[in-house]
């Protein structure tokens, strides 16, 4: 069974950095990518990884947030770097598998950015 797992959220003031992780099991996975979901806003794609390709960014994110990703360890590790509060969501793992199909979704972490 495919399992997303995310960890590393929290309370970090602005200007301060995060770094979250991913973990997939269950599945050989072509990209993992994060969303996020703040309050009142649309859940939007944050960043995307492909196993043996480039990154791709939010314009919100980029320059600020870098995503490194352990195959080996199915990891994926956002480090989120000058986080401002409208950064403040839920950040969701998604992954989609080598061989295709649906997606799978991570049960996210909250990341609260305030003084």
């Amino acid at each position: 069974q495919v399992q997303l797992v995310e960890s590393g959220g929290g309370l970090v003031q602005p200007g301060g950095s995060l770094r979250l992780s991913c973990v997939a099991s269950g599945s050989i996975f072509g990209v993992i990518g994060w969303y996020r979901k703040a309050p009142g806003k649309q859940r939007e794609l944050v960043a995307s990884k492909i196993r043996i390709g480039s990154t791709k960014y939010a314009d919100s994110v980029k320059n600020r947030f870098t995503i490194s990703r352990d195959n080996a360890a199915n990891t994926v590790y956002p480090q989120m770097n000058s986080l401002r509060p409208e950064d403040t969501a839920v950040y969701y793992c998604n992954a989609v598998q080598l061989v295709g199909g649906p997606s799978s979704w991570g049960q996210g972490t909250q990341v609260t950015v305030s003084s």
